[in-house]
């Protein structure tokens, strides 16, 4: 194969006798690879380097002065190939073949450029020519480089992989440790299954004894790719540095440019290419994908013509375009596309497992999960097909709570915890969100809540591995976390709903033809319009990173969510499109924006719409830029902001602005030097929080107080685990302040949508005082991040049926009971009591239950002599009995 090309086709199993006996007959006959003539070294040196006019020239003059026809006719061919000259290559195969007519490395070479050509039954004769070789002659190939040949037609046939890799590769890699070929084979191998880490593996082995060769980079960035932009980005960029006409890499790169809306920068990527191999089908296929993205229907068509020119039944193409729309979320686009592959060949694992995910993330299930299970029992080794067909196994037992509008599927065990409260809040958005933006959906939306995040992660990617993601909105479709499935990490999953559904109506509204940071944007502006504590809030790091030098323009800010520095540039990268949407609606209206939104759905230029409906986009960046800064500047603007410098401190601990912070903590403090800098800065922000920490260090909680009272007056908004709010409540708590305290941490709750503590400790506070509304407000605060503890349960139960609100108090005792409480006989009771009050028969069946688990029970009893007699009269009032059993 032409180096530094992905691979271009892939058979099923098929007829061509591939078995394991001949494998296993010469594998003892393995030795090392041959000895080359100096030139021909030198020649293949030159061709790894993507000096190809060199090696053909090299090779066509060896073959001329009849030297090896086998090494040099398939060297020539390979790079023929590489140039685009796939006629040539052709011609050089067959002729070479005509002097080695035993030759399986030629006609190897000899299949690929029959299918490059277009001829591809004269390719699957040339596989059926080197098993039926193989299994005849196994002893005359014991080249190492013969057996991965055979390796590779074995794989078409359908031989099990693990043996091909256990029983063939690796043994070649013991006998041939530097032999490139066999990491290569081995690398291409995993990647086909989808088994990044293994591939990863693979091609990190092959480059500790040859760390210079570029395909084994690219075979890195590969799989790197799903998961890890930044290492995939790096290992590109050491390819090459090491064969910059590399042209594997070159394509991976601008996949890469295209997912950052770069298209600029994508096009000249192909220019390049083009100047290596101007027929390179995945190249024009690449153009097609740009063409479509930029409206440009003629250019489209002609770009996917010019890719299948000399192979017109390729399905690669295809299914190359279709993944990359469907990557940009144009999913009945990228569906169509896949069926055309597969029209081409209806045997293309590819594009019937990309037909798959398409339609799963279309709703079309039925379909979609046929397919799935189609290319598991084509492909028992795909990883990804595996873990498509064990996720449906998943998603059968899960509970499906439906109404007008939606269809929501979750563990039943969370379904009876919050199933209901999750439509109401998705109602409550919709009723919401579809006016806003003046949008009908057709259609209910699926949504889906998966306990285990691999198993999201499959549902939403393919893949287990990516635990970046809260939610991803497909437009009718929704595949979110539950709380269930990051136990040590909270979050608020009624903010996340809110967050996808309004993707949900952006993305139909333009026909899911937005730019990431548009869309994201957007929903993350909603999220704060809809409850001041949730979205993404501007914090003293983001504070920082826009007075710094991180604000990304908006023309490129699509590219920002792309190999961020860190998890807090992902993050910013949120926060800072939130603001654009903000900047956009507070400057130019709400009508401006739903404009733009319109249009978008019938045009895909987002910077000309911006410019038409606002200013042109260079002054837009440059007003953007200045109402970012002034937004960041007004943050507590009574603080002093600036930093020590590193020479302050001695390197202990984490430096100021730390990246997984909001308000990051001091290191130790050093010598003198931070007393002399911190003197003369009294309402420095840095030097008041460290001042208070070391104070409360010492308990001197009287002196600490007004420290922190300080700093809240000064910087009112902040929120995050370690903030002044928090620290001043402890201190309170210390002095025996309770009311101060309460009010303390009331102020703190309003603004953070994830403090668990807080909201419980305000529960227990107001409690104390029969403040029932504000322990109903703080039980639903805990219960939007923690649905799956009984406290807030049965701090709600108590307080709404003090305030009369009977419904929720029964709701609230049946998730008790789903959590399997200490004292189930006192929550049996107390839900008894409760529907018995509103006439319901199972009020019966709960006392009984109650009396089963204490049988001496006399509120039991004494509510069950009641049933009997029908009196609903006089019901105990069980409060204080309740709160001794607990």
């Amino acid at each position: 194969m032409s180096s530094g090309e992905q691979v271009l086709w892939r058979h099923g199993p098929g007829k061509t006798g591939c078995g394991l006996r001949p494998l296993l007959a010469v594998l003892l006959l393995v030795g090392t690879t041959a000895g080359f003539p100096a030139d021909l070294a030198a020649a293949r040196q030159d061709f790894i380097a993507g000096q190809y006019e060199k090696c053909a020239s090299a090779a066509q003059q060896a073959l001329q002065a009849k030297q090896d026809p086998e090494e040099w006719g398939s060297l020539l061919c390979d790079t023929l190939l590489t140039l685009g000259r796939y006629s040539e290559a052709l011609a050089v195969a067959t002729n070479a073949l005509a002097s080695e007519p035993r030759s399986i490395r030629l006609r190897w070479s000899a299949r690929e450029a029959f299918l490059r050509n277009g001829q591809t039954m004269a390719a699957a004769g040339l596989v059926a020519d080197i098993a039926r070789l193989f299994s005849t002659r196994s002893w005359i190939y014991r080249d190492p480089k013969d057996l991965i040949v055979y390796g590779r037609v074995a794989l078409l046939d359908g031989m099990d992989p693990k043996l091909v890799l256990d029983r063939l590769y690796d043994r070649l890699k013991k006998s041939s440790p530097n032999l490139r070929e066999v990491y290569l084979a081995s690398g291409e191998l995993a990647l086909d299954k989808h088994d990044f880490a293994l591939a990863s593996r693979l091609y990190q082995e092959g480059l500790k004894g040859l760390p210079n060769d570029p395909d084994l980079h690219f075979g890195l960035a590969q799989a790197y790719a799903p998961g890890d932009q930044k290492s995939m980005l790096a290992s590109l960029e050491k390819a090459l540095e090491l064969n910059p006409n590399h042209v594997g890499s070159l394509l991976l790169l601008t996949d890469h440019r295209i997912a950052a809306e770069d298209y600029p920068a994508a096009n000249d990527l192909l220019d390049r290419v083009a100047k290596v191999n101007p027929w390179h089908p995945d190249a024009w296929a690449y153009r097609a994908v740009v063409a479509h993205l930029k409206n440009e229907l003629d250019a489209e068509s002609g770009a996917r013509e010019t890719a299948l020119r000399f192979w017109p039944t390729n399905p690669r193409v295809d299914y190359l375009v279709g993944k990359k729309l469907s990557e940009k979320y144009r999913f009945a686009v990228g569906a169509s596309h896949q069926k055309r592959a597969l029209s081409l060949d209806p045997d293309y694992l590819p594009a019937k497992s990309q037909l798959a995910q398409d339609l799963l993330r279309l709703g079309e299930e039925t379909e979609g999960w046929r397919l799935a299970d189609e290319v598991q029992r084509a492909d028992a080794y795909d990883v990804e097909a595996n873990n498509l067909v064990a996720l449906h196994d998943v998603i059968r037992k899960f509970q499906t709570l439906t109404n007008q509008h939606f269809i929501l599927r979750m563990n039943s065990r969370e379904a009876a915890l919050y199933g209901s409260r999750a439509l109401g809040l998705l109602e409550a958005a919709r009723a919401r969100l579809s006016a806003k933006y003046g949008l009908t959906l057709a259609e209910p939306t699926l949504v889906e809540m998966f306990n285990d995040q691999k198993d999201f992660a499959v549902r939403t990617f393919g893949m287990p591995d990516n635990d970046g993601f809260l939610g991803v909105c497909f437009g009718g479709v929704i595949t979110a976390n539950s709380p269930a499935s990051r136990p040590a990490r909270h979050f608020n999953w009624e903010s996340m709903l809110w967050h996808e559904f309004c993707h949900a109506v952006t993305l139909q509204l333009t026909r899911n033809k937005m730019p990431r940071w548009l869309s994201e944007g957007i929903s993350v502006f909603e999220e704060r319009q809809a409850n001041p504590a949730w979205g993404e809030q501007l914090n003293p790091r983001y504070r920082e990173m826009i007075l710094g030098q991180d604000l990304t323009p908006i023309s490129k800010l699509s590219s920002a969510f792309l190999a961020p520095k860190s998890p807090v540039h992902l993050q910013f990268a949120y926060f800072e499109s939130s603001l654009v949407v903000q900047f956009l609606v507070e400057n130019f209206g709400q009508a401006q924006l739903l404009a733009i939104l319109r249009e978008l759905g019938q045009a895909d230029d987002l910077n000309a719409l911006l410019a038409k409906h606002t200013v042109p986009l260079p002054q837009l960046e440059k007003d953007f830029a200045s109402f970012a800064r002034k937004t960041a500047q007004q943050m507590a603007p009574g603080l002093d902001w600036e930093k020590p410098a590193a020479s302050v401190f001695r390197g202990l601990g984490r430096g100021p602005g730390a990246d997984d912070s909001a308000a990051d903590p001091l290191p130790a403090l050093s010598d003198g030097s931070w007393t002399a800098w911190s003197k003369s800065r009294p309402t420095n922000f840095w030097v008041m929080t460290r001042q208070a920490e070391r104070l409360m260090d010492q308990q001197q909680w009287a002196e600490a107080r007004p420290v922190l009272e300080k700093l809240v007056e000064l910087y009112p908004g902040a929120t995050g685990g370690d903030c002044a709010y928090l620290k001043l409540a402890t201190v309170c708590r210390a002095l025996g302040e309770t009311n101060t305290e309460r009010q303390v941490l009331t102020r703190f709750a309003e603004r953070d949508d994830e403090a668990v503590d807080a909201y419980l400790r305000l529960m227990e506070l107001a409690s104390a005082t029969r403040d029932w509304p504000d322990v109903i407000t703080n039980a639903l605060r805990y219960l939007a991040v923690d649905p799956l503890v009984p406290s807030p349960y049965r701090y709600l139960a108590r307080a709404s049926e003090e305030t009369g609100q009977a419904q929720p108090a029964i709701e609230a005792c049946r998730a008790l009971l789903e959590l399997d409480p200490a004292n189930p006989a006192e929550v049996h009771y107390h839900l008894a009591k409760l529907l018995f009050a509103e006439g319901d028969s199972a009020a019966r069946r709960h006392v009984l239950q109650a009396l089963e688990e204490a049988p001496r029970y006399r509120e039991a009893l004494r509510l069950l002599r009641r049933m009997q007699t029908g009196n609903t009269n006089a019901l105990p009032q069980t409060t204080a009995a309740v709160e001794a059993r607990q």
